[in-house]
């Protein structure tokens, strides 16, 4: 049995098995935490944001390299353009002209000569970054002129089959000038990317030259010539790579693949490589993992030609894996000496954290009349007891602010119910005072009566702030009624609005004060009678304009005659602050003397509304 009841025991007391691997003490919590949470994470996310910065730099390599080969293509691309100028300028040069046209002029030698110098001017004008441009000019008369010696002297006729593989059938007129214009289908020029010129392969090392051949034409369209301007792509492109860095290869390859020129006379591509570069001639960069390198190329199109340039990927990122071994190096001697702080910090609070844990659950059994005591704690610790002893003090005081302030709002509720009391003890009073006046047939008083039972009535309701436009001019007009009693009709009162503007909102009571001051400051005083002019209309600005004008004493006369008031007035300013509060800026109050009279105005937004109507059932 006993042997029974310890097994059960065993039983319920064995942890399940991934729970023993969880560390019991805080310091190697910490540290657990410290590994799982921070430390690799952060180094997966190291690994991964080098992984990105590799791929970037070669990106951007990649970049650089293009937008260099694509300025090289644009170079290419002027220098063929330059060659057609020169081709329009030499059809438009008068003794160039001359000279094919009219051999005979001059001696052979003098049209040789002239021609030359013409060439040696366009060399020095047109080609400075390419002075290896040679050029040929064929007459209708068997003369040929070059500006370059071969070193064996050739016929006509070799000349001239030359120009008739490229442009076509070519038919020597006589004369020396064809007579018939070229006609639209007829070939006028042709670019010749694989010139392979065996007369000037003395002069140039390129495999090929690239050629434009072209009739030279009057401004009529006769064809008075044949011209051929020869550019050695092989010292451009050596001239273009002279500020290059080393370590990088570039070519120049056909479409077919074949290498025309290179930087080195040892690099070479291979044709797997080539043959990518031909099957995705827009894809602008590729990897080659055979010779570990990043390829970039341009493909241009006129000529079926691509420039390509080649990096060692080994130059790209020798400096990048350097410094990330250099990083986790340091990353990692770093974390070492971070985790034997930890734990020797650990050390120094987890005590003092347990006692001040103890020290809490007393506080809140009596109920945070207690305080930690203070002098056994230190650094952080001692910051947090403190802390927690402020907090108790607060929320004490707070305790008993509140207890206060609920004391004095009670008191504040007695005192409203009872201010409550005695408007309805006056409006009861102003009741019982109009049955009297009507019982006697006093109808004045009864009629005051009535206007002030308005007025109280109004002000009795305070949960409205907005009313009817047409209910402040009735309060108005009850205000009136009293007024003109008390001052013997000694004034005329008008009101001008737009009957569309009845159910517009206005701020309660907000014309009476405005009316009140117009009264006692302005026309009360006048012995002759006064005009007040109440004016209500709607600005295109989507406000609503309140005016009371009056032709009394005016300002600075009501001023003069009110020094010995001892309380100041509140009409203006009572209804400028509720302005304020009602609208939240969006309204104006502006008194202006007119001299004589004064004029006050505010403006509010323009706000109507329906007054609601209940159907009824059918």
């Amino acid at each position: 049995m006993g042997s029974l009841i310890a097994g059960e025991r065993a039983k319920g007391m064995k942890k399940p098995h991934w729970k023993n691997w969880l560390p019991q003490r805080l310091r190697y919590r910490l540290f657990g935490a410290f590994v799982v949470l921070i430390l690799l994470p952060f180094s997966a996310l190291n690994v991964y944001n080098y992984q990105q910065i590799e791929s970037l730099v070669e990106q951007k390599i990649s970049e650089q390299s293009h937008e260099q080969l694509v300025q090289m293509y644009r170079s290419l691309e002027d220098q063929m353009s330059i060659a057609f100028k020169t081709l329009i300028f030499l059809e438009q040069d008068s003794a160039v002209r001359s000279v094919l046209t009219s051999p005979d002029s001059r001696t052979p030698l003098e049209n040789k000569s002239l021609v030359e110098e013409k060439f040696k001017m366009i060399n020095n004008s047109f080609f400075l970054y390419n002075p290896s441009v040679y050029f040929t000019l064929l007459d209708f008369y068997d003369s040929v002129y070059t500006s370059y010696l071969p070193k064996k002297a050739l016929a006509y006729g070799p000349y001239l089959e030359q120009f008739r593989e490229r442009l076509g059938e070519i038919t020597i007129p006589k004369g020396g000038v064809n007579s018939q214009p070229l006609q639209p289908e007829e070939l006028f020029y042709r670019w010749d990317a694989r010139d392979a010129n065996p007369l000037l392969r003395e002069l140039s090392s390129s495999p090929y030259l690239l050629s434009l051949y072209a009739y030279m034409k009057d401004s009529g369209g006769k064809r008075y010539g044949l011209a051929r301007i020869s550019i050695d792509y092989s010292y451009w492109f050596q001239t273009m790579l002279k500020d290059s860095q080393g370590n990088q290869e570039y070519y120049l390859i056909t479409g077919s693949g074949e290498t025309i020129a290179r930087s080195s006379k040892t690099a070479m591509l291979s044709s797997e490589v080539t043959r990518e570069i031909a099957l995705h001639p827009a894809q602008a960069y590729l990897t080659d993992p055979a010779s570990d390198t990043l390829i970039n190329y341009v493909y241009i199109e006129s000529l079926d030609w691509y420039m390509v340039n080649r990096i060692p990927l080994s130059i790209l990122f020798t400096e990048i894996s350097e410094l990330k071994q250099r990083y986790f190096l340091t990353f990692f001697a770093f974390t070492g000496a971070f985790v034997v702080m930890a734990f020797m910090i650990s050390a120094t609070f987890t005590r003092p954290l347990s006692h001040l844990q103890n020290k809490m659950k007393e506080v809140v059994r009596k109920n945070l009349k207690i305080r930690i005591p203070e002098g056994r704690s230190r650094g952080e610790v001692l910051e947090l007891t403190r802390t927690f002893n402020t907090m108790l003090d607060d929320a004490n005081q707070m305790i008993n602010r509140l207890k206060a302030e609920e004391r004095q709002k009670e008191a504040v509720h007695f005192h409203m119910l009872l201010a409550q009391m005695n408007p309805h003890f006056l409006l009861n009073t102003l009741n019982t005072m109009k049955w009297s006046a009507i019982r006697s047939g006093n109808e004045e008083i009864s009629e005051i009566c009535v206007s002030l039972g308005k007025l109280l009535e109004v002000s009795l309701n305070s949960q409205v702030e907005l009313v009817y436009l047409k209910d402040e001019i009735e309060l108005v007009q009850a205000y009136l009624h009293i007024q003109r009693i008390r001052y013997r009709d000694s004034f005329e009162v008008t009101c001008e609005f737009d009957d569309k503007l009845e159910y517009a909102l206005v701020p309660k009571l907000s014309l009476q004060p405005l009316v009140e001051n117009a009264i006692h400051h302005g026309v009360g005083p006048l012995e002759q009678l006064g005009l007040i002019r109440i004016r209500i209309y709607r600005q295109d600005t989507g406000t609503l304009m309140l005016e009371v004008a009056d032709n009394g004493i005016g300002m600075e006369e009501s001023r003069r005659l009110q020094v010995t008031r001892t309380r100041p007035g509140i009409g203006l300013s009572n209804l400028r602050e509720r302005l304020r509060l009602l609208f939240k800026g969006q309204s104006k109050l502006v008194v202006i003397d007119t001299q004589p009279g004064t004029l006050v105005k505010f403006s509010i937004p323009f706000l109507l509304s329906t007054p609601y109507v209940q159907k009824r059932p059918d």
